[in-house]
């Protein structure tokens, strides 16, 4: 089987350069052949796309997370735009709202998103969106300003009937490790009604590791784990949901093998 992590912090995971490289090598020996670097800021980005050009499986998304909203950096979006025709960006993001840990004020992060929400649409580049506690302001957005390209509603925290509105729009659902934890009643009925065909995992590393590595950093290697949680609430084979969930992942970032 082979998996695709869609979403991985990995300049969070380690700052040296072979370490990050190493991640990444250790994560295709356990099956995982692709994966979409995510960072917050711009400098962060380009530090780790720097430190990973020689990773030809590892894939860039580029973008400024609601957290770098009182300093997004001068010039960003114009910077957005020029970098984003570099090899192997795929997405714009992670973007979003994120009204739990107050970053900024709610005006200052809502202009924030439609900004990259209109740059992702002029570029034809589908978004990774963060939301955290703002669900309602994030589909009332994307209702409007969804680019064409599409978007994946990336370590999904919200129920089930979220879930049913949020696939009105061409969303994808991406579950994280937090599917693995048993109290997490929520997103197991999520994960059972979302077709297939609109599902996408991730490992959200270092951060949301799943139960069977409880107590260390995530890494992408662990991302097997997610499937086979996946697989097993869905009472699905997980060849099956290991094979959709991949194939979901080449479209959405426009990938071919």
């Amino acid at each position: 089987m082979q998996y695709f992590d869609t979403h991985a912090h990995i300049g969070l995971i380690y700052d040296d350069p072979i370490e990050q490289l190493i991640v990444t090598q250790e994560a295709k020996q356990a099956g995982v052949m692709k994966i979409v670097s995510i960072c917050n800021s711009l400098p962060d980005f380009f530090q780790v796309y720097d430190n990973l050009k020689t990773a030809s499986h590892v894939y860039h998304a580029i973008g400024v997370s609601p957290s770098e909203v009182q300093n997004p950096g001068k010039d960003w979006l114009q910077k957005i735009e020029k970098e984003a025709t570099r090899e192997r960006i795929v997405a714009i993001g992670e973007i979003g709202l994120d009204y739990y840990r107050k970053f900024g004020d709610k005006k200052s992060q809502i202009e924030l998103f439609i900004d990259q929400l209109e740059l992702a649409q002029k570029l034809d580049l589908p978004v990774i969106i963060h939301n955290r506690e703002a669900g309602k302001d994030v589909l009332d957005i994307l209702r409007d300003r969804l680019p064409e390209a599409g978007g994946i509603l990336h370590c999904y925290s919200e129920d089930a009937d979220y879930a049913v509105r949020a696939l009105e729009q061409n969303l994808y659902i991406s579950f994280a490790g937090n599917l693995t934890y048993r109290n997490a009643r929520n997103l197991h009925d999520t994960a059972r009604i979302v077709p297939l065909d609109r599902i996408l995992i991730e490992s959200e590393s270092p951060f949301m590791v799943p139960a069977d590595y409880r107590g260390k950093r995530n890494m992408p290697a662990y991302l097997p784990s997610t499937a086979k949680c996946l697989a097993e609430i869905r009472q699905e084979p997980v060849e099956e949901v290991a094979a959709a969930v991949y194939a979901n992942a080449l479209k959405i970032f426009g990938i071919k093998e």
